[in-house]
């Protein structure tokens, strides 16, 4: 089946579903996603991208002023959105001989496939190392001849200050202006860098300058605001000037990252709200938490996160609120405080949550171990962990504007994504931003040996085989990468292959300055690299000289993470392009996954075992760790279903819907 304008558009805002799908209508609409699936596999795009060659030939001759002058043509039919599918083909051979010229590389056919996969509107699957940045550039080239701007979204502000710094001279030749955003920049700097045919910038800084720009409007819609000023004849001040034009295209790179696993997490916009007796409970509140235990006064459910106080700790809490008095006479009001100073306790835990910078409590990013300076937790629960840490207390926070990405990047009118793993999310991908995961091949065969887990029962026995198995390695030359889900983990096997004498490099949260110099450096002879979750994520790994001829990147996971999609990711870092690699995951029954997710079965697998040195038969381990990671990924969908929900909630609430946005 062909794809053109009309049998695979890009689905508008209109088109997403506004609540979620539950029932037969959640259940035929995944019919209806395998059915698109059917028709529109990789063979498709890649016979397309195939096909340009003969096209190409033509351009080759042009002389570089010529050149410009067809991009010119080109971006008048693109204004108009009226193209056919034979001028989308011409547009992408002419920017495959810009990029020929302006940098030395020209898109591989299996780019050129993700590319129009973007395009159209869906999520290209495409392995790392395979060039996504370069292949964002065709469709990111087509959406800016529109005139009405194009998003490309990435994960942090290095990647989008790099990316647009990488392209720019290609956009350039095509009659494009580029530019990015990043933390810290001025409102003035962000209009004009919002105001370019083409925006690079992150997740989180789009999204707070959509809110900033929602509260600089005040009630009013966007629209009847700015036509009244301009009929009255104001001047728009600095503090009500707008910095974004609108939501028009954006094409999101890591988009299992951004779209699924950040779902959960809103993004606020708050101000300070003075208030001594809060300040003066959370400290109470962290000296009443020391006094109660588990059990007999509460119970900890370690999988959901949740506490339970039991009788006798509300009794006892009752006792000590008559004498404390005030707002420690209220039940309620007395047991949530009590059970936030416990859950900064139990479920947030330095090191691996947050870390400490200059006296400030530092959030660390779940699933890319970044560091967030600029974000804090809500209701309390930041206030509670610094009074943990018996560090200064923050200003509790009145929160002036919220916004979960999911439902912000439901808004933009043409949305498209690229990312390694999508597969794994390609049916809540769908149901939620109505976008098809498209798996791409990779331009060389892959070369990745992916040996089987080793598990252990206790966790020493684990760490004593990584160490050993690293300075197994390390003596043959062979480059290593360890993956830790958190900095403790990080320091922990750093600590331990120092003792040993092996010379490595740590990237983590704490050093996350350094991050691409480190992660780009790992994959050279003897280079042993110890790094959080996806820390250096967009970053290649390339192989030094010597490097392939010993059989490459060698990726040990330390840990298994709460989604195999991410295990996939790391171990994706080793392999690319067709080089030599390995990768293999050592766990232990100890780990947070099995006892978490799967405890009664960590348990009986641990009695079985000999000994707490053992290591266990690799089937039943693995099964275990399957299970594990099975139950974690359920539970967290059910925690993003909840999300959307509460989001459309909200949108009935408030009036404040989708067809607003932008």
């Amino acid at each position: 089946m062909a794809i053109d304008g009309h049998t695979w558009r890009h689905l508008s805002r209109s088109q997403r579903p506004r609540e979620p799908l539950r029932g037969l209508d959640a259940a035929w609409d995944s019919v209806v996603a395998r059915a698109r699936r059917g028709f529109q596999g990789p063979h498709t795009f890649l016979r397309r991208a195939e096909g340009l060659t003969a096209q190409e030939r033509a351009f080759a001759d042009l002389t570089d002023r010529r050149l410009r002058e067809a991009a010119d043509e080109l971006r008048v039919v693109f204004r108009r959105e009226r193209e056919q599918p034979e001028e989308v083909d011409r547009a992408c051979a002419l920017i495959r001989e810009a990029a020929w010229r302006q940098r030395g590389e020209r898109p591989f056919p299996v780019q050129v496939a993700g590319a129009l996969v973007l395009h159209y509107g869906g999520v290209a699957e495409m392995a790392t190392g395979e060039g996504k940045t370069l292949t964002a550039t065709l469709p990111a080239t087509l959406a800016g001849w529109r005139g009405r701007g194009c998003h490309v979204v990435t994960v942090n502000d290095y990647l989008a200050r790099r990316d647009a710094e990488w392209m720019a001279g290609l956009y350039r030749s095509l009659g494009l202006r580029v530019a990015h955003v990043e933390q810290g920049m001025s409102a003035r700097d962000r209009e004009d860098a919002y105001a370019a045919d083409i925006t690079y910038c992150t997740n989180k800084e789009v999204t707070a300058d959509f809110l900033r720009d929602r509260l600089a409007l005040g009630r009013r819609s966007g629209l009847s605001s700015l036509l009244l000023d301009q009929l009255r004849g104001r001047s728009t001040t600095p503090a009500a000037r707008l910095v974004q034009r609108g939501l028009e295209c954006a094409i999101v790179d890591e988009a299992d990252s951004i779209l699924v696993d950040e779902a959960v997490t809103p993004l606020l916009i708050s101000a300070d709200a003075p208030n001594p007796d809060h300040a003066e409970a959370m400290l109470t509140a962290r000296d009443l938490a020391a006094e109660l235990r588990s059990p007999p006064d509460y119970r900890v459910d370690e999988r959901h996160h949740e506490l339970e106080l039991t009788s006798e700790g509300r009794a006892l809490l009752a006792e000590r609120g008559v004498r404390l008095g005030g707002v420690w006479t209220g039940r309620r009001r007395r047991e949530e405080l009590v059970l936030q100073a416990l859950s900064a306790k139990h479920f947030y835990l330095r090191d691996r949550q947050y870390v400490l910078r200059e006296g400030k409590v530092v959030i660390v990013d779940e699933f890319t171990g970044r560091l967030m300076p600029d974000r804090t937790w809500r209701l309390g629960l930041h206030e509670a962990i610094e009074a943990k840490e018996h560090l200064e207390l923050t200003l509790p926070k009145e929160t002036c504007a919220r916004i979960s990405f999911q439902r912000f990047f439901r808004m933009y009118r043409r949305l498209s994504g690229m990312t390694g793993t999508g597969v794994e999310t390609r049916g809540e991908l769908w149901h939620v931003f109505r976008l098809p995961v498209i798996p791409i091949p990779t331009h060389r065969p892959c070369r990745r040996e992916v040996r089987p887990d080793r598990v252990f029962a206790a966790r020493e026995a684990k760490w004593q085989a990584v160490v050993e198995e690293v300075v197994r390695l390390h003596a043959t030359g062979r480059p290593v990468l360890l993956g830790t889900r958190n900095v403790a983990a990080s320091h922990e096997v750093g600590r331990r292959l120092e003792t040993r004498g092996i010379p490595h490099r740590v990237l983590n949260a704490v050093n996350d300055r350094d991050e691409a110099q480190i992660i780009a450096a790992a994959g050279r002879r003897g280079a042993v690299t110890v790094a959080t979750n996806m820390a250096g994520r967009g970053t290649d790994i390339r192989l030094g000289p010597g490097a392939a001829e010993l059989g490459g990147l060698h990726v040990l996971l330390t840990e298994r993470h709460e989604a195999g999609r991410i295990d996939r990711q790391f171990i994706g870092r080793c392999a690319r392009q067709g080089d030599p690699g390995s990768a293999q995951a050592f766990a232990s029954l100890e780990d947070d996954l099995p006892r978490r997710f799967a405890p009664f079965l960590s348990r009986l697998l641990t009695r079985l075992a000999a000994g707490a040195e053992r290591e266990l038969p690799s089937g039943p381990a693995r099964a275990l760790l399957g299970r594990a990671q099975r139950a974690s990924e359920r539970d967290a969908a059910r925690r993003r279903r909840a999300v959307l929900r509460s989001d459309h909630e909200l949108d009935e609430l408030l009036g404040f819907s989708g067809a607003e946005g932008g």
